[in-house]
């Protein structure tokens, strides 16, 4: 890599998505950056009402504080039983440091609360792109199905 190449920070510590992104992005001169770079950086309150909300907030967030254009995004499960649920509170449903296996009982049981077995949902992921003060680009896709009778590839 050419230390003149263009920078891009993915606002995220995790691995795999930064793996994702890089893929997608395979072929264009650009050096991926992630917040690892930034470990003293403050982590900025997720209080957007949909996950383009966040995904803007973050982007716009991390962008200012680094300088750099940034790439962020937000996702989560969205449950027809359970109005919507967990929604935009995926990342923090069953209280801080819940694992997926604790967070997925939590939804079996307020499903089953609800008298409901199987229901319709759907995984949302918003993505956005700051540069300079403004949103560069945003999109967010939406991957429709029913949650399983049982947990599976958690």
């Amino acid at each position: 890599m050419s230390s003149s190449q263009a920078r891009l920070l993915v606002a995220t510590t995790n691995a795999n998505k930064l793996k994702e992104i890089g893929a997608l992005l395979d072929g264009v001169p650009v050096r991926l950056e992630t917040l690892a770079s930034w470990p003293t950086l403050d982590v900025p309150e997720e209080s957007g009402r949909t996950f383009a909300d966040n995904a803007r907030l973050k982007a716009l967030y991390y962008a200012q504080a680094t300088g750099l254009p940034t790439v962020a995004e937000d996702s989560g499960l969205e449950i027809d039983a359970l109005g919507g649920a967990p929604g935009v509170e995926s990342a923090r449903f069953g209280g801080p440091g819940a694992s997926y296996a604790e967070k997925f009982a939590l939804v079996y049981a307020r499903l089953a609360a609800a008298g409901v077995q199987q229901s319709g949902a759907r995984f949302v992921c918003a993505m956005a792109l700051a540069d300079h003060g403004r949103i560069a680009f945003e999109a967010t896709g939406t991957i429709e199905g029913a949650i399983a009778q049982t947990p599976r590839g958690v």
